[in-house]
């Protein structure tokens, strides 16, 4: 392949690559063949087995190494003439801060979460570096230019926030596959791993559909008696699995019933029997290391299959647990995964809800979009395109590149469409930037507030606060211990009112933010409410999770092409649908 010889890109352009994995791989193979000489490559993960299918820089030996590294490494054996700064780090570190980002001619990013996109946009607007934004989904993708003051930011386009299911929903009266598998995952966490009291797993007595002369009854008796904590209660039968099986599901099943409220509009739950499931099995043997139950994936499993698994899994995962003390839940680890197919399949047999195979519970479970080798190629290749556009300073033919799942009617995959200028209600990239945070300023905390509100709604890295009340009140410091101890305290205690004024700043983003507080005493308690806060005004949802896109859509027919209304011709397409490059998205 004939390098790209413009002087321009060998002695001018320094480009920092923001990300060694799937896109990565195939940009920076892709810049070090175009004749880019001069790259700084960044990422804090190293290599797993998983990213060896579509990696391709990686081979089995990197494993467990730095993937900026190894990428490096190989792409300087396609041109040794390179020079390739690398850090194996977090982009959000304070090292690297608007000064190290002015160095840069352009900044890629080839990302694979929302924090670190925010972040990363901020940083290129404070200081004023072009940045080329991309991301993948299955066999969706898109690349888009962002120039502060000529093209729309990142956080422009608000993003749909994550699905959340209400407790007692999960606790109570599951109806769907993934409240079965929610609840799996709290098991696995009051088991196994790090307890948290939001996920209980023991029926919801406070439920206000449960309210009727039986559930009242419930709640009165279990009121008699001592809680236990589940983890205390397991520890004092010693992880026995057939005891944790028969308290799960088939008393606290019992006990639901009792409730009889919940049942009037609904199919009744039908307790576990696990001497007649024993009995019924006809000796039907299962292991765990068997060639046949590798095939296994692509089908549920029988009941008296699953009651087994999540023997073993218990008695494997109680020995880990241990030894080792606190679990974490991940789909990668077998035991895990088969521990919350097993469980989210019993718990989904006895309320009549639709089993599923131990892949579909994997991909509901860690939120997986395929990750397609081809797809991450394509767009590694707008980038660069996009790239040598911003080299040359030709702004005016920068675009927006949609791949889309299936070909338009012109028989076109990849859709170029306009750059939008900024939104004037962008709380990013405005000149002053303000947003309105309706909460009940009596029960928000202060910690609460810096963590949720400012921190992942907003992308905030390291903020300070002060109330704008002519006495420079200061109730949020990003210096270390100096205002820890307002942390458990809530807003209202500092005189935090309707219409009270909050200065944000971040040091690191060298970003400023006024926060308009409204007080709603109700927001939040109702039980199916998962809102502690309402952001409004400019930007709304921007610092919400990703939303995933949609299944691929079937392969096209040669006699049906799709519509011109059916494609992705106009440009408000919704950025969150192919933002994800990686299989590893967030977890629910």
């Amino acid at each position: 392949m004939a390098l790209y010889t413009d002087d321009k890109l060998h002695k001018c352009c320094k480009v920092f690559v923001v990300g060694a994995g799937g896109i990565g791989c195939e940009l920076l193979k892709n810049l070090v063949l175009t004749g880019f000489t001069n790259l700084h490559v960044i990422d804090l993960d190293t290599i797993d087995v998983s990213n060896l299918n579509r990696q391709f820089l990686f081979q089995r030996q990197h494993v467990g190494q730095s993937k900026a590294v190894c990428a490096t490494n190989t792409v300087k054996l396609f041109n040794p003439n390179v020079n390739i700064t690398t850090y194996h780090d977090s982009v959000m570190s304070q090292k690297y801060n608007t000064e190290f980002f002015k160095q840069f001619t352009v900044v890629m990013n080839a990302l694979d979460n929302l924090a670190a996109r925010t972040h990363v946009n901020r940083m290129c607007l404070a200081a004023n570096v072009p940045l080329i934004e991309s991301g993948t989904g299955g066999y969706q993708g898109q690349v888009t230019v962002i120039k502060k003051g000529k093209f729309e930011c990142y956080e422009c386009t608000p993003k749909k926030g994550a699905k959340t299911y209400p407790g007692c929903t999960i606790r109570n009266t599951p109806s769907e596959p993934i409240h079965c598998i929610v609840w799996a995952k709290h098991l696995f966490n009051q088991l196994f791993g790090e307890p948290d009291p939001d996920q209980d797993v023991s029926p919801d007595t406070a439920d206000p559909d449960a309210v009727a002369d039986a559930g009242a009854a419930a709640a009165a008796s279990e009121s008699e008696v001592e809680r236990k904590s589940t983890r205390t209660w397991v520890e004092e039968n010693n992880y026995h699995a057939d005891s944790i099986l028969r308290k799960m599901f088939h008393d606290d099943i019992k006990y639901l019933l009792t409730m009889d409220k919940l049942w009037r509009t609904r199919k009744p739950p039908i307790p576990l029997d696990i001497a007649e499931l024993t009995n019924s099995s006809n000796g039907e043997e299962y292991s765990s290391s068997s060639k046949s139950y590798q095939l296994k994936d692509q089908r549920p499993w029988s009941l008296s299959e699953c009651v087994q698994v999540f023997r073993d899994c218990v008695s494997s995962l109680s020995a880990r647990y241990k030894a080792e003390g606190f679990l974490s839940w991940d789909k990668d680890d077998k035991p895990a995964m088969d521990f919350v197919t097993a469980t989210a399949n019993i718990r989904a047999s006895i309320f009549s809800i639709e089993q599923k195979s131990r892949f579909d519970v994997k991909s509901m479970a860690g939120n997986i979009i395929p990750a397609i080798a081809t797809t991450n190629a394509i767009i590694a290749g707008q980038i660069v395109i996009e790239g040598m556009k911003i080299v040359r300073e030709e702004w005016a033919k920068c675009t927006t590149s949609i791949l889309q799942r299936a070909p338009t009617a012109r028989r076109k995959l990849i859709v170029p469409s306009p750059l939008e200028p900024p939104n004037p209600a962008c709380y990013a990239c405005t000149e002053k930037p303000e947003v309105t945070v309706t909460l009940n300023t009596e029960a928000i905390t202060v910690g609460t507030f810096e963590d949720k509100v400012l921190k992942k709604h907003l992308g905030m890295v390291a903020p300070d606060v002060e109330i704008e009340d002519g006495k420079g009140t200061i109730i949020i410091s990003s210096e270390e211990g100096e205002t820890e101890e307002n942390n458990d305290k809530v807003l209202s205690d500092f005189g935090i009112v309707s219409h009270t004024r909050l200065k944000c700043d971040d040091f690191l983003q060298e970003y400023e933010l006024v926060v308009n507080i409204l007080h709603n005493a109700t927001l939040g308690e109702a039980r199916d409410s998962t809102d502690e806060f309402v952001v409004s005004g400019a930007g709304v949802g921007v610092g919400a999770t990703p939303t995933l896109p949609p299944p691929p859509a079937p392969p096209l027919k040669s006699a049906a092409l799709p519509s011109p209304s059916s494609t992705l011709t106009p440009r408000k397409r919704n950025r969150e649908e192919v933002e994800i490059e990686d299989d590893d998205i967030e977890v629910l």
